[in-house]
């Protein structure tokens, strides 16, 4: 049997995590041959280990664990594949696929639009124009990855390219830069007359709530511009395929992930040279069992290089 398990982020806020409950009845819907589970990393239960036992116990010998994450920072490229590591030890007879985060797809632009549609933008009928006074400013939670953080700008460049209006702007709510006011008034600045904020966010929580009020303050100082509140992303259904994609896509191997650019690497790659000694190549990938998770990420979750360079060089 073939088990997907959900894994959430976890909010504090209970709302938060029942839209990913919600979400996980949406897939069994639209993926019924699965057994389908949920786990949440922080902040809720079950946690990670718990899901796969979850999953296990209830016959499965097949887990793809598909991150139910904007993009991949932290949580993806180090938490998870510590968890399934130790699965692998744990359940001899289980095979356990690493799925991709939701990433940068044309779904997620797709879901973007709908937003957009939703709060009252309409687009333009005429071929190649622009709306010359609308300005679009996507907000995200903002990530100390800077892989994350630039993947959230090319999510903010493909959608420009597919939406006519003048600007999309990028800004984020916390952790980095340019923060949400500095977008606001970049768009003021750049002459928008129309600004629809479009939260990056996937579940509801203190966040959403403290935007909606940022929100209401930055248009009553300044009446002469149309501030329009976008519902954030969430889970739609549109995702719901995308997931199921992203789990084919890890059956058949195919999940990449942006290794080049992730600060862990060259750190875990000093590691595991100093621990290991082995000078055959750091890519292959039956390295599970070193269990080098606290220093970097293990490229057994399929974390496919083309180039056959040591990770060293």
């Amino acid at each position: 049997m073939e088990a997907i398990l959900l894994v959430g982020h976890g909010s504090r806020d209970p709302e938060g995590n029942e839209e990913l409950l919600r979400f996980a009845e949406m897939v069994r819907t639209k993926a019924p041959q699965f057994l389908i589970e949920t786990c949440f990393l922080e902040f809720a239960k079950p946690a990670i280990n718990q899901g796969i036992e979850n999953c296990v116990s209830r016959g499965a010998t097949r887990v793809v664990l598909v991150p139910i994450i904007l993009f991949a920072a932290g949580h993806a490229k180090l938490h998870i594949p510590d968890a399934i590591d130790h699965a692998k030890r744990k359940y001899h007879d289980v095979q356990f696929v690493y799925g991709r985060p939701i990433g940068v797809h044309q779904k997620v632009v797709n879901i973007l639009r709908s937003r957009l549609s939703e709060a009252g933008y309409i687009e333009g009928l005429e071929s190649g124009a622009r709306d010359q006074q609308t300005a679009v400013l996507l907000l995200g939670r903002g990530s100390s990855d800077s892989d994350a953080n630039s993947d959230f700008y090319k999510m903010a460049r493909l959608f420009w390219e597919q939406v006519p209006v003048k600007w999309t702007e990028s800004s984020f709510i916390g952790v980095t830069e340019p923060s949400f006011e500095d977008g606001l008034e970049r768009c003021l600045q750049l002459g928008a007359k129309t600004i629809y904020v479009l939260p990056y966010f996937l579940f509801t929580g203190v966040l959403i709530k403290r935007i909606e009020q940022m929100v209401a303050e930055f248009a009553a100082q300044h009446p002469d511009c149309k501030v329009v509140l976008a519902d954030y992303f969430g889970f739609h259904p549109e995702l719901a395929e995308l997931l199921i994609e992203r789990v084919a896509e890890a059956s058949e191997g195919r999940a990449f992930m942006n290794c080049d650019m992730c600060k862990y690497r060259l750190q875990a790659a000093a590691e595991i040279d100093h621990h290991h000694h082995h000078d055959h190549d750091h890519h292959d990938h039956d390295h599970h069992d070193h269990d080098h998770h606290a220093h970097g990420h293990d490229h057994e979750h399929d974390h496919h290089h083309t180039d056959k360079t040591p990770a060293g060089a």
